[in-house]
């Protein structure tokens, strides 16, 4: 199964902040120019799947239209992780030792108290499991930087453990409206 996974349009939100979970609008000429560009390249009567937060969800809508989609499904296993109490705050504001923390632990450690990515990344991966065993041959999804870094890492069939690590230590400049093909 290939997987097109494009990343949500950028959100209208201070660059220094950590939003991940948080339901943050896109600026509706974000959300043309990232459509328009890919109108053009994403093949057409395929499914669709999206995180439901908005920056994801409008523009799935969006281009479940265009592409003529066999069907479009929101799903809440692809959002953002949540980083609990550390959302919406500027990341010079986060103390350095809990940000240190977490870098000394990236699997386990929960952020803000949120979630850790251990626990992302077995949601991702139920997520995964369900949409391999309906045997599409393509299916674009539209989601997240740390969501695209996930299902890439998941190619390697690694232990869950050692398949957070990957995906928390993969580059994470992933370019809003930019797409990453995975193959399984």
């Amino acid at each position: 199964m290939r997987l097109i996974l494009v990343r949500h349009p950028a959100p209208q939100v201070n660059s220094d902040t950590c939003y991940g979970r948080s339901d943050v609008a896109v600026a509706p000429h974000e959300m043309a120019m990232v459509r328009a560009s890919l109108q053009a390249t994403l093949p057409t009567g395929v499914p669709l799947y999206a995180s439901p937060l908005r920056r994801c969800a409008g523009l799935a809508t969006a281009l479940a239209q265009d592409l003529h989609s066999s069907a479009l499904h929101f799903d809440a296993r692809l959002a953002e992780m949540d980083f609990g109490a550390w959302e919406m705050q500027p990341w010079h504001a986060i103390a350095r030792a809990d940000v240190d923390a977490w870098a000394a632990d990236l699997a386990w450690y929960r952020p803000g108290g949120g979630e850790n990515v251990l626990a992302m990344a077995a949601r991702v991966d139920a997520f995964l499991g369900e949409l391999l065993r309906e045997q599409h041959e393509t299916v674009v999804i539209i989601c997240h930087a740390g969501t695209i870094r996930l299902l890439s890492a998941l190619q390697a069939r690694l232990p869950l453990e050692e398949t957070a690590l990957l995906a928390a230590h993969s580059a994470h400049k992933i370019a809003y409206g930019a797409t990453v093909v995975v193959d399984f």
